[in-house]
């Protein structure tokens, strides 16, 4: 079929306001807000429900067509933006909160729900409610951020954001609709198991396996006050030990940390973000004591944050984000790795060799991740969008940065092609090849966001 039966078939579909293959309207679907080169796409639909994504999807299947889904579009590492052409599927259109259980507390919304619109939702109807936050714009889908194995508020104490799903509805590359978890047999949303459990098929797949539609994430009780221990360290060798303490409490609800040159005043320092919570006010004065007590132990001071830092910080951290600020051009994208919590004084060292080899000022942070268990480090890198030679001395820090993180037993996060190539060639062979096998098995016409997730 030719572009123009394609274009017409697709307008039959979605209506002629939601499918365009106009040069104006495919612009911003060839980037996205990071460092990766802007790659040419031939058509863009926006699906209202879950029948009209099945009908694209078997069009894409019989005409061998790629596709691409797309939620807020702001991951940074490019995985929205077609390496082979083809149909991009926004699902900005399928944005409706379906339930919220409460006592069972999970909320079951479309895809393209972004967290904004969550948080409001619970903020009105379920103020005792809450669902993990990720660190970035409210724009971003809650649904983008679970499928990466995102994380953000609440992430210390129940895990990435993988970690908090119930269960899934998927559209499959030839079109058939498939739920997942407690769903497959129950009209409740309430679990994974105990049935054999393929959520995890869908999760860090980069859109390779299937199509989310809807899901079911864990909410949690909202404490009524919340605070952040503020502190600062000389030593990146002190982490571990420090963490490891904190988490020993069992109060922080949040841990973060980062290192950056800007403002002047951080430079040589490690600074700690302790998150705690009460039901009364009162109530977090000893645990303030506890956590100071714990800070001085492991080299680290504790520091008074001016109210407006402290206001600014209990609302979303946003230390990394700024670093888009410190370049003139306003363009920044980050590395994310998880990793061994013993590694993270090394990934810190040597993540600002990288920055400053490069010219870039340092601006490092991580998260704990149900405890000390995991812990995702963030390397940040500020460019100018306006300068090509920029954003290739960009690029470069990040192919630098995920060689390192994988040197260091790390595993990189939402990883662009060029580090899911790095990751497939340091890959057990066998797990490679279960992974390979399962995705030819599920779509053998490769048109499910081809490019990657492949070995050239």
């Amino acid at each position: 079929m030719k572009k123009d039966g394609i274009i017409k078939a697709l307008k039959d579909i979605v209506g002629n306001d939601f499918a365009s293959n106009e040069p104006e309207h495919l612009y911003i679907y060839s980037q996205d807000p990071g460092a990766s080169l802007p790659r040419p796409v031939d058509f863009v639909v926006l699906p209202k429900t879950t029948e009209e994504l099945q009908e694209i999807v078997k069009l894409a299947n019989e005409e061998k067509i790629p596709i691409t889904p797309m939620g807020g579009g702001l991951t940074l590492s490019g995985l929205v933006i077609p390496v082979k052409g083809g149909i991009v599927i926004d699902l900005k259109r399928m944005d409706q909160i379906i339930e919220i259980n409460r006592y069972s507390r999970y909320a079951l919304i479309e895809a393209g729900v972004t967290t904004g619109k969550l948080l409001s939702h619970l903020k009105e109807n379920y103020p005792d409610l809450e669902p993990p936050i990720p660190d970035a714009p409210p724009s971003a889908t809650v649904a983008g951020n679970v499928l990466i194995h995102g994380s953000g508020y609440l992430s210390q104490k129940y895990g990435d954001q993988g970690a908090m799903v119930n269960g899934l509805e998927v559209v499959l590359p030839n079109g058939d609709n498939a739920k997942l978890g407690s769903c497959a047999l129950s009209n409740y949303w309430f679990a994974k198991g105990p049935i054999p459990d393929m959520i995890g098929l869908f999760l860090s797949s980069f859109g390779t396996m299937g199509i989310v539609t809807k899901l079911s994430l864990q909410l949690q009780p909202k404490p009524k006050c919340r605070d952040i221990v503020f502190g600062l360290m000389k030593d990146p060798n002190n982490i571990p030990e420090l963490l490891y303490q904190i988490t020993a409490t069992d109060l922080a609800e949040d841990v973060l940390l980062g290192m950056q040159d800007k403002p002047d005043w951080m430079k040589g320092y490690v600074f700690v973000m302790t998150y705690i919570t009460a039901e009364k006010k009162e109530d977090l004065d000893p645990q303030v004591k506890l956590f100071k007590r714990l800070y001085r132990k492991a080299g680290a001071n504790y520091m008074k944050a001016p109210k407006k830092m402290q206001d600014l910080y209990l609302q979303k951290p946003i230390f990394a984000a700024g670093a888009a600020d410190y370049r003139k051009g306003g363009g920044f994208e980050y590395v994310g790795a998880n990793m061994p919590l013993e590694k993270i004084p090394e990934a810190y060292i040597k993540g600002a060799e990288v920055s400053r080899k490069f010219g870039i000022p340092p601006t490092l942070g991580s998260r704990l991740i149900g405890g000390t268990h995991n812990i995702v480090m963030f390397f940040s890198y500020s460019f100018n969008r306006a300068d090509p030679d920029d954003m290739e001395n960009a690029r470069s820090a990040l192919e630098e940065t995920n060689k390192l993180a994988l040197e260091l037993g790390g595993i990189p996060w939402k990883a662009e092609l060029g580090a899911q190539k790095q990751i497939l060639k340091k890959m057990d062979p066998n797990y490679k090849k279960l992974f390979f096998r399962i995705r030819n098995l599920l779509d053998p016409n490769g048109i499910m966001n081809p490019g990657n997730w492949e070995e050239v």
